[in-house]
């Protein structure tokens, strides 16, 4: 007798025979002789007797088919198989249109979920088919069906799904030195040990970019100026025993002689070792330059996966006050604002400041020349971004100035926000860790179920008792998927499991990655607070101090139940800010369908990113500071402070350094400035002009406008989906 029924999605339900009987009165109805319910009732019964316990809904169908045509209404068999072949057709038929889209080379959501891929190019619609496709399989086989009701109704969206099966992790920032020194095997060929500066920077594009084809997230250097300070003077070195050769003298003893900086001097009328020595440095800045150059071109050049996708790659510098750690950081920057190509700005890495008083801040810092000119770099480049050491949250008990290892104590970031650097089962540090794998509620649906409730304590309490119920499903979703990523073999990433993630050194090719990926983190994610608090007091926090109380409430609710998952479960829970991109649309669809057009929250066709004040709220930097400054503790598994400022920046560095001065009196761990850039898209020539229609340079009127669109940045809005584009023309300067 059935009692279970295998539906096609996976799930398991009761056996339900009112469903046979359906099917087949529907069949009959398209006959001359129209129903016979005594039949339909038999032939539903001796399925249901004489079936098995548990069987599938195309095996129940295949009976109902043998029962018909053994039946005296054998023309009702025909019916009933055309219905069933009808049915297969419609839902084959979905993915046909979906693939014509994408062959099609159309411009919608699916097509443009990642600005960072051209799905228009073979390669890149391999990949769409593949992610696609992917999908589903996770829904009907890796999910659990509260996970996957979750993500069917809108009320959670679990990303880089289509990465679920390949046990991937998401990011991780790179002990670069562990790659520097010892070489590594990256599964076909293998890099030798660095010797001079250029085959540092080289390696460290092999690094990310091999990274990258393992995992499913961003690639980060975490001190990417200590890690390459030591090539600084290899090369020094070997420019000296080049001059040795040419003069026949013995320089040796100034091999590893103490200097200030690494500044080229013209040598007009210097003489003897003072000639050598600055013809020394003047080299080896050469190189460090041309080195630097040669990083920045290799990250916007380089694909890394189909669809002309480079690396999603960023890099952390500024706290090195060594004469060799300085000379990097400054031929970065002035390569940074030299531009790529044509002078265009580089769009990756993705390039953050390390802000730390003492260090890298104060006009008494050793490295403040440097700020200053990385404010210069920004007020052009975009980049670099801020990270702020001297957040309170961003604190390590053993970070000391003198301790030539003190990048070890400091807070990294990816560009996209992902930050990583508290943890339970190992060092504190960002190093050789990252995110495993992070999943988004949609709190504004949370919201909107409650609007009706009149009573105001009320309404917030039961909001708070579905987001309890929520954030439950999340973590066992991700505990779930932890269970299955960690089932990997170390062989699977050679790289990763090799010489980056921490502890990996200590697994053979065979053994599985279960001991040591859980020093990484698991990411619950929001997005729309604006919209959720809108739906429960009828204001967003940049404008009620009681909605940004309740929104505090919120988000410091999520942080607790983090903490209480940690524990729970013994894996590293976290609160992310989510950077939404490609959902950025998709939860506002779904619940627009649900609950129609609502004013202020679903009105339109994206929700505000995370905690963000929303893009449209007039209100000046400083107000937008102390709104947002207060999440950015709470959320320690990313979060990020955007500033829109007007006109040409170029020129005005000082609006940047007032922004991270924001930083540093509001507590904000990382920021960005966005400014108006144009460029030309066929000579690549770029300005800050209003308006610009017609490019100067070459008189071409395709004309776009450089924009960063969620951490990244992208080099032309057509790769944009339609959510993100309504929320560009949204934004607003902050003034």
């Amino acid at each position: 007798m059935i009692q279970t029924v295998i539906k096609r999605d996976g799930r398991i339900v009761g056996y339900n025979e009112e469903k046979i009987k359906a099917a087949i009165r529907k069949a009959m109805l398209q006959t001359e002789i129209g129903e016979d319910e005594s039949l339909i009732q038999k032939i539903a019964d001796r399925i249901g007797i004489t079936g098995a316990d548990r069987m599938s809904v195309e095996e129940i169908q295949d009976r109902v088919e043998l029962e018909l045509m053994n039946s005296p209404r054998k023309e009702v068999a025909k019916r009933y198989i055309a219905y069933r072949d009808q049915r297969s057709i419609a839902r084959r038929a979905k993915t046909r249109d979906m693939f014509l889209e994408i062959i099609e080379a159309k411009s919608n959501d699916i097509t443009r979920e990642n600005a960072n891929m051209n799905t228009d190019s073979p390669a890149g619609m391999m990949m769409k088919f593949a992610s696609e496709t992917t999908k589903p399989f996770v829904d009907d086989y890796l999910l659990s069906p509260e996970a996957r009701d979750a993500v069917r109704n809108g009320y959670l969206h679990i990303h880089d799904k289509d990465y679920y099966p390949t046990k991937s992790l998401t990011c991780v920032q790179h002990p670069l030195d562990r790659i520097l020194k010892y070489g590594f095997t990256a599964g076909h060929g293998e890099s030798r040990p660095a010797k001079r500066i250029e085959t540092a920077s080289i390696i460290s594009c092999i690094s990310l970019e091999t990274a990258q084809n393992e995992m499913h997230g961003g690639q980060a250097i975490p001190a990417f100026d200590f890690y390459l300070a030591p090539y600084v003077r290899s090369s020094f070195i070997e420019e000296v025993k080049n001059l040795e050769k040419l003069t026949g003298n013995d320089y040796s003893h100034l091999y590893n002689k103490e200097l200030d900086d690494f500044i080229h001097v013209e040598l007009g009328d210097m003489k003897g070792e003072e000639r050598i020595l600055q013809h020394a440095i003047n080299k080896t800045v050469e190189r460090v330059h041309q080195s630097m150059e040669a990083f920045i071109h290799n990250m916007n050049t380089i694909h890394s996966r189909g669809g002309n996708q480079v690396v999603f790659s960023s890099i952390n510098y500024g706290t090195d006050t060594s004469a060799e750690g300085r000379c990097i950081i400054r031929e970065l920057l002035k390569s940074t604002y030299s531009g790529v190509g044509n002078g265009a700005t580089a769009i990756f890495p993705i390039q953050i400041w390390k802000k730390k008083r003492g260090v890298s801040y104060l006009p008494e810092d050793r490295n403040y020349d440097l700020y200053k000119l990385a404010c210069k770099v920004t007020a052009r480049r975009f980049f670099p971004n801020f990270v702020n050491l001297d957040a309170s949250f961003n604190y390590h008990e053993k970070w000391n100035p003198d301790d030539p290892l003190r990048y070890k104590y400091e807070v990294a970031t990816m560009g996209c926000r992902t930050r990583v650097f508290e943890n339970r089962y190992g060092e504190k540090t960002s190093i050789g860790r990252g995110n495993l794998s992070f999943s988004t509620i949609n709190i504004v649906r949370l919201a909107i179920e409650c609007m009706a409730i009149k009573d105001s304590a009320e309404r917030i309490d039961r909001f708070f008792h579905k987001l309890d119920n929520m954030l439950e499903v999340t973590a066992r979703q991700l505990c779930d998927r932890f269970d299955f990523q960690k089932t990997a073999l170390a062989k699977q990433f050679p790289l990763l499991m090799s010489r980056l993630w921490n502890g990996s050194d200590k697994l053979s090719g065979s053994q599985t990655i279960a001991d040591v990926i859980n020093q990484g983190t698991l990411g619950i994610g929001f997005i729309g607070l604006a919209e959720c608090l809108i739906a429960l007091t009828g204001k967003h926090h940049g404008e009620s101090d009681e909605s940004q109380a309740l929104g505090l409430k919120i988000v410091s609710y999520m942080r607790s139940k983090a903490n209480e998952f940690s524990e729970r479960y013994g894996h590293n829970f976290s609160i992310l800010a989510t950077p939404a991109e490609g959902l950025s649309g998709k939860f506002t669809s779904k619940d627009r369908k649900s609950f129609g057009i609502l004013p202020g929250i679903t009105d339109k066709i994206y929700y505000t990113n995370s905690n963000h004040v929303p893009v449209y709220y007039h209100c000046s930097p400083r107000h937008k500071a102390k709104i947002e400054a207060p999440y950015h503790e709470l959320t320690g598994g990313g979060h990020i402070f955007y500033v829109e400022i007007d006109g040409d920046a170029t020129h005005n560095p000082e609006a940047i350094a007032n922004i991270v001065d924001l930083m540093d009196e509001y507590n904000i761990g990382y920021c960005s400035v966005n400014h108006n850039r144009n460029r030309c898209m066929c000579c690549g020539y770029e300005d800050a002009t209003d308006d610009l229609n017609v490019c100067p340079k070459c008189g071409s009127s395709d004309i776009d406008k450089l924009q960063r669109i969620t951490g990244y940045l992208v080099g032309t809005t057509d790769r944009w989906n339609n959510a993100k584009l309504a929320e560009l023309n949204d934004r607003i300067v902050h003034k």
